[in-house]
């Protein structure tokens, strides 16, 4: 299918000033596709030229057409010497050659130097012309639409899945060519930009040619990740779900589906297909090693091919030991150190409704438990596996919502929270942090050493994770990822989940702590001390989320009753396995207790940092899922932001306790300063944390998160604690007000204690102003009472200065998810998005808009960007560096987006962040992969008010007509 591109650069503004004598730039613009380049004329004397060129047409072919990017550089034209380079822009051609999608790219793109960042705007039109060929032996796979959502887009519906489609591409990495040594920093950045650019537009299309050999026509849950191997080369890869997509001429309103965004990643949809049935959590890592000695180039991708097609059918063996046929919620992740190279594969194993389910796409068919019935809101929970024959040892019992089918004690998905679960209370966020030495090695030596601390790293983390979930008196797990990042000297694990009560499983017991080798008396009554701050702490965490649930009685009404020999294994001893335990008093009310055994001081420190968790303030909730469980009534204030923190280990003398110590504080002042920064949105949720860990350099650890924050209305979460209302909020501000990052007190305005209970009574706010203005209702102004002196006070303050006090955005701010500071002064100074022309669009990492309806997907949004100094100090060190750079990509993105139509990026995510410092010489570099899809949406209100209109101008229309 040949086609025609053509551009036509109109005008620029706020240029650089590139001639000193004059204060002034001599501008002209050159536009390159493939081998074809043109120029326009040199517009003298001003930062604002206006171009208006003639249309500058390219004939390609139609796979030229998705491999290439259109680039435009702006240059500044020297009589005597070379062209000085401004800034280059890169637009991605894809979203035009989609029917559907738009027809044009018009607007202001940030024109990007990878040495000095944005440099003023260039304003441009692309249009392309597709002629219809019908040779069935092309290359192109043009019309194939692609989504980074998870789910099925809002204003499709689901025809036909096809299946798991993936791809890779590898190619060498300028960054480590020969030419390399003589090359200029910008040039050499600007090379490895342009070749991630090229493989990825080839993988993208590689996936479509894959889809239509299917019979598809989309792919849904699309993920594409970079790995940077060094001399290795550079790799390429995505993933993604091969699906018969139909448009719905009226799409359903988001406010009725929020929740409904979330299900899976890539394998399969589970919130789509019916009935279904979940196993347990499967996942598989592997140790490979990079050496470009040990295979040849033409190789590599064979070779790498060969590594994830091992690890994908470790996967599919799990499920399939579980009693499953397909696997949801599925993701893979690598880290790299040197030659090094980990790879991670996770995800849900579960039974599935063949319903929409396309012929051959899954290896195994359990056709008898395709077509059960199972209950809407447990059935999802029921063991898939046969009792008898089960693969592991596992506590079961009869399901506490239909008694039908047994059901495990504790539950771990990757999936979010389908909708139809029952559950009782709230969630909330859990992090199980770890980190742990090791010798520097290479080669074999170094992954062998790497592989044998894998599965203790990864049973540590599990265990974690399950201690804190009983400590919150939880029992399932949902949206669970676990991250280890590899550095050269250690190795560094996250794992973070949504914690939820479901009503279907049976409730946790308490947590005993049992000593092996009980001392004296101090050690007695220290063991007595912890075991009472566990056993208080359970506690205030059922008040807390609201966890409730009724008593298990052993005859319901209306449901079968089991056998006297089911009956008695229903309350049996969870701990039935153990001798030793059951001689122990071990219960905690009716329940069966969880015990932690303390027999070194490495237990000790575990449950010491298990009760040092620092709990939310009051007014926050936080998840890595896309809705909170057990809140429902959003508004339409939300607030995306990225953060990122850079810490570099001082002591060369570290042990596994300190460094566990640094990693949990360094993750835990990040939360902390994201609670303070959106004080005024209280009360409000931090939804979709994404947490990435990285070891970039030796004794270096990076850890970013990506979030969006919603405010909701407070009635719903007080309506249960109506009784205690004047006491629990001020005992709880007490108890949570010095875990903040810095008092609240020290920031221009101070609210009094008054507004607190009034607050609590007023109705549900507007949805445009929910969360912002006069919101907060929690009050912080009794912490000056505790300062001793004015010294005191003062000395507060020339820290909250220093670490960089930033006031809350006004609501025009807020609609603009820029990060504050330097940020605000690149909007207010260069005028990004500030002209009145532009609309300010909207950034989220959720899939959906509380209070809008997305009527038009426009494409996929996938961007690599690289910043590099040689200014590290006067640019504000590596806070300041990154939080520009960062700032920088938000305007590049609402750019291309805005240049397409769009005023939204829904499943917004940022899968690589790589920072790389060299303090002596005063130089850093950071390289950022950005994706999403741009959308076009409209608020309900809008929505109501044009169909008001059309009804009132039908209703006139007909009085006006004669009978």
């Amino acid at each position: 299918m040949p086609g025609k591109l053509k551009a036509k650069i109109v005008a620029g503004r706020h240029l650089p000033v590139m001639d000193r004598a004059s204060d002034l730039t001599d501008a002209f613009v050159e536009v390159k596709f493939g081998n074809t380049t043109f120029k326009t004329d040199v517009y003298p004397k001003s930062l604002n030229p206006q171009w208006n060129s003639e249309w500058f047409k390219f004939e390609v072919d139609d796979e030229d057409l998705q491999d290439e990017p259109l680039q435009i550089t702006v240059l500044d034209h020297d009589t005597y010497s070379a062209n000085d380079a401004i800034g280059k822009v890169y637009i991605d051609i894809d979203p035009l050659l989609c029917s559907e999608a738009a027809t044009v790219i018009s607007g202001w793109f940030p024109i990007y130097d990878t040495i000095h960042g944005i440099r003023g705007e260039i304003n441009v039109l692309v249009k392309v012309d597709l002629f219809n060929d019908l040779n069935r032996f092309r290359q192109s796979s043009c019309g194939i639409k692609f989504f980074c959502t998870t789910s099925i887009p809002r204003c499709y519906r689901a025809i036909m899945v096809h299946g798991f489609v993936e791809e890779l591409v590898v190619n060498e990495d300028p960054e480590y060519q020969w030419i390399d040594r003589i090359r200029t920093p910008r040039a050499s950045n600007e090379a490895r930009q342009r070749l991630i650019s090229l493989m990825s537009g080839e993988l993208q299309r590689k996936i479509g040619l894959k889809v239509l050999e299917m019979g598809g026509n989309a792919v849904v849950g699309y993920l594409q990740c970079f790995d940077l191997e060094g001399e290795s080369g550079l790799v390429v890869r995505a993933i993604g779900t091969a699906c018969t997509l139909e448009k719905l001429s009226n799409p359903p309103s988001n406010a009725q589906h929020t929740a409904n965004s979330s299900p899976s990643k890539d394998i399969k949809e589970n919130g789509q297909w019916g009935k279904w049935r979940k196993g347990s959590r499967a996942s598989e890592d592997t140790v490979k090693t990079t050496d470009p000695n040990s295979f040849g180039t033409e190789d590599e991708p064979e070779t790498r091919d060969a590594w994830w097609e091992e690890l994908r059918q470790e996967i599919k063996s799990h499920a399939k030991a579980l009693g499953c046929h397909a696997v949801i919620g599925y993701s893979e992740s690598t880290s790299i150190c040197e030659e090094v190279c980990i790879l991670s594969a996770a995800g849900t194993a579960a039974v599935l409704s063949c319903r929409l389910l396309q012929d051959g796409c899954l290896d195994v068919l359990i056709e008898h438990r395709c077509e059960d019935l199972v209950p809407l809101g447990c059935g999802f929970c029921h063991i898939p596996y046969d009792e008898l024959n089960m693969p592991f040892p596992a506590q079961l019992s009869y399901c506490y919502c239909c008694r039908r089918a047994k059901v495990p004690d504790v539950l771990f998905t990757t999936i979010d929270l389908p909708t139809e679960a029952t559950i009782t209370g709230k969630g909330c966020l859990i992090q199980a942090r770890l980190c742990r030495l090791k010798k520097k090695g290479q080669g074999e030596g170094n992954a062998t050493c790497i592989s044998s601390l894998l599965p203790f790293m990864e049973y540590e983390l599990h265990t974690q994770l399950l201690n804190k979930l009983k400590l919150r008196a939880m029992n399932a797990l949902f949206g669970l990822r676990i991250q280890i990042s590899v550095g050269e000297n250690m190795l560094v694990g996250l794992a973070s989940a949504t914690a939820v009560y479901l009503s279907a499983l049976p409730c946790p017991g308490g947590i005993q702590i049992a000593g092996k080798t009980p001392g004296d008396l101090s050690y007695e009554q220290y063991m007595c001390n912890m075991q009472r701050k566990v056993n208080d702490t359970i506690n205030k965490n059922r008040e807390l989320y609201q966890i409730n649930p009724p008593e298990v009685v052993e005859e319901l009404i209306g449901s079968p009753i089991p056998e006297p020999r089911q009956r008695s294994r229903l309350f049996r001893s969870h701990s039935e396995s153990s001798d030793e335990l059951s001689e122990l008093d071990l219960s905690h009310g009716k329940k069966d207790a969880f015990v932690l055994e303390i027999d070194d001081t490495d237990a000790v420190e575990d449950i010491h940092s298990l009760l040092t968790d620092a709990p939310t303030p009051p007014g926050f909730f936080s998840c890595n899922t896309e809705v909170m469980p057990g809140i429902n009534n959003w508004t339409s204030g939300l607030q995306m932001f990225t953060s990122v923190r850079v810490f570099r280990l001082s002591n060369a003398n570290l042990t596994n306790q300190g460094l566990n110590k640094i990693f949990n504080e360094l993750c835990e002042n990040l939360l902390k300063s994201l609670y303070f920064k959106l004080r005024s949105m209280v009360p409000c949720c931090l939804c979709h944390l994404n947490f990435t860990v990285a070891v970039p350099e030796d004794e270096l650890i990076q850890v970013a998160v990506t979030a969006v924050a919603m405010s909701f209305h407070k009635d719903q979460t007080q309506d249960s604690n109506k009784s205690g209302e004047d006491r629990a909020p001020m005992k709880v501000i007490t108890e949570n007000e010095e875990q903040l990052q810095f008092p609240l007190e020290l920031s221009a305005e101070t609210t009094p204690p008054q507004p607190l209970s009034s607050a609590k009574n007023t109705g549900p706010s507007d949805g445009s102003t929910a969360g912002l203005g006069r919101a907060p209702s929690v009050d912080y102004s009794s912490f000056a009472d505790r300062c001793s002196s004015w010294i005191e006070q003062l000395r507060l303050k020339a820290h909250t200065i220093r670490r960089g006090s930033i006031k809350t955005t006004s609501s025009a701010e807020r609609t603009s998810p820029l990060p504050e500071g330097r940020s605000r002064s690149l909007r207010s100074t260069r005028s990004f998005p500030s002209s009145s022309s532009v609309t300010v669009v909207k950034m989220t990492p959720l899939s959906f808009i509380p209070g809008a309806k997305i009527t038009k997907y426009l494409g996929i949004i996938n961007m690599f960007f690289i910043r590099e100094t040689t200014s590290l100090r006067e640019e504000g060190g590596v806070s300041g560096f990154l939080h520009s750079f960062i700032a920088e990509v938000f305007a590049m993105v609402r750019a291309h987006v805005a240049a397409l139509g769009g005023n939204a990026v829904v499943s917004y995510s940022m899968k690589e962040c790589v920072f790389m410092e060299n303090p002596n010489k005063n130089q850093a570099q950071c390289l950022i992969n950005v994706s999403g899809d741009a959308v076009i949406f409209t608020r309900e209100t809008e929505l109501e008010a044009s169909s008001t209109q059309t009804q009132t101008a039908n209703t006139q229309s007909n009085e006006d007509t004669p009978a």
